[in-house]
């Protein structure tokens, strides 16, 4: 039985190493940020979500011991990645405001929320005073 845990283990620590070193040459290899930003937020997060998998089962089956460390850590990493990724971006695209037109529509009234203000409705009128109110 020992020996499926350990064979368990030993695979999620090869695919956490393979998808960590995907992720690494995709954050060299991609040619410009927007693109590179995939590499480290998705494939270098399975790497690290691998090695925890593998921490978790590797304690919990051969050392009886459970922790919350790795669920800790997991649980940060999933929520911090998306978010930091997603800044960047923004910070990016501020930057750069010639990528702008090629952002895809929004598919609502208002544009990109960075870039354009709400839309005047009926209710609100279109009064100066009004306008610069709100800016």
């Amino acid at each position: 039985m020992d020996f499926v845990f350990e064979l368990i283990v030993s695979v999620l620590i090869v695919l956490g190493g393979f998808f960590s070193l995907v992720g690494s040459v995709g954050l060299i290899k991609l040619p410009d940020l927007l693109t590179r930003l995939h590499a480290p937020t998705k494939a270098t997060t399975l790497g690290v979500g691998g090695a925890l998998a593998a921490s978790m089962l590797f304690f919990a089956v051969f050392e009886d011991s459970l922790t919350i460390h790795e669920v800790l850590i997991t649980a940060f990493l999933f929520l911090t990645a998306p978010i930091s990724a997603h800044f960047i971006a923004k910070a990016h695209l501020h930057e750069h405001a010639e990528l702008r037109d090629q952002l895809p529509p929004t598919g609502r009234p208002q544009g990109w929320s960075t870039f354009d203000g709400l839309p005047v409705t009926e209710e609100e009128g279109e009064g100066d005073d009004h306008k610069a109110a709100h800016h």
